[in-house]
């Protein structure tokens, strides 16, 4: 007989972190349950920790070389026999009976995707600081359907909002099966976030229950922050791809609303093509680039406020984590690990 749940657990060098993943997974009060990690080439011990366990619901798929976030996933999918997949960052953790209550409210509602708020807690810290919900400035106090226009307007780069794309829904399998969804494994960024959109698209019910389960852990961002143009430009490519979609395309208020995003994206990566040259001491790149955007000067004002504020808390108040918390709660994204 299948498991309720598959719980699948990507993982990429996380030797410190992935025995908690497991231990939150195996733990659930929710016990019918297989877990699947796919171990993505690591180079540390995250294979050893995870074989450790004795477990017979645990399963070690090993790569044997890194193939992404998105490939390891989709590996897990394909061995998954689960009614629900349940996807587990292996740097994070679930309360325990996050799986049970999830299940239980899927089927009340007759949902294809539901997610719960997050505990957002950096690395290190006994306690969440706050959750994704109370950060977004949204008021959902009860269960909420969501819809793709509205996923997609809440999900802004950079501004505030649910920002649901880093919500971890559990999905009913045979829906994934029925549509043909997985991973796109040429996309490396906001994996998330456009997986949702393909289950969206093809009319899954999706709901949103406001109370955290899952603790979201922040860690340090500085390999995130080196390659930012190189992320913006992928999401660029996504969205463009997305767009020419048919289910898309019928769809007036989504393309508005992709395309309003996808502007906004584009303003930033102007703005960045100037500052990262700046940063690399590459000054005829910044001015060439200064050139193409004559908007950067009047961008770079109306961030100054910002900037200013944070470098102050930085340096001079001594919050070290004040970089790595905004940027996590729009675009997190683990580049050493999964």
């Amino acid at each position: 007989m299948n498991p309720k749940v598959s719980v699948i657990i990507p993982a990429y060098n996380t030797e410190a972190y992935i025995a908690k993943a497991i231990e939150s997974a195996l733990e659930q009060t929710l016990n019918d349950i297989e877990l699947i990690v796919v171990d993505d080439g690591s180079s540390d011990q995250t294979v050893k920790v995870a074989k450790s366990f004795s477990d017979q619901r645990l399963k070690v798929i090993v790569n044997q070389e890194n193939l992404g976030v998105s490939a390891a996933r989709n590996r897990a999918l394909t061995a998954a026999q689960g009614e629900w997949i349940a996807i587990l960052d292996s740097d994070d953790w679930y309360e325990p009976e996050r799986l049970e209550k999830l299940v239980l409210l899927a089927e009340e509602t007759n949902a294809d995707m539901i997610a719960d708020d997050l505990y957002l807690i950096q690395d290190g810290a006994t306690s969440p600081w706050s959750t994704l919900i109370q950060e977004s400035g949204e008021h959902i106090d009860k269960i909420i359907q969501i819809d793709p226009v509205y996923f997609v307007k809440t999900n802004v780069y950079g501004q505030a909002g649910s920002s649901l794309g880093l919500t971890k829904p559990i999905f009913k399998r045979e829906f994934l099966v029925k549509h043909g969804i997985i991973y796109d494994e040429t996309v490396s960024i906001a994996e998330d976030y456009w997986f949702d959109m393909k289950c969206l698209i093809n009319g899954a019910r999706f709901f949103i229950v406001p109370k955290p389960y899952y603790f979201y852990r922040s860690r340090s961002i500085s390999l995130v922050r080196q390659s930012i143009l190189s992320r913006l430009n992928q999401y660029c490519v996504a969205s463009n791809s997305f767009m020419q979609q048919e289910a898309v395309k019928k769809n007036p208020a989504l393309i508005r609303a992709l395309s309003y995003n996808l502007a906004v994206v584009n303003k930033n990566l102007a703005y960045f093509q100037v500052v990262v040259p700046i940063k690399q001491g590459k000054w005829l790149t910044a001015l060439t680039e200064m050139m193409k955007n004559p908007y950067f000067f009047y961008d770079f004002i109306s961030r100054f406020n910002n900037i200013i504020k944070r470098r102050i808390e930085y340096y001079i108040m001594g919050n070290k984590s004040v970089f790595d918390i905004s940027y996590n709660l729009q675009r997190k994204r683990k580049n050493s690990n999964y």
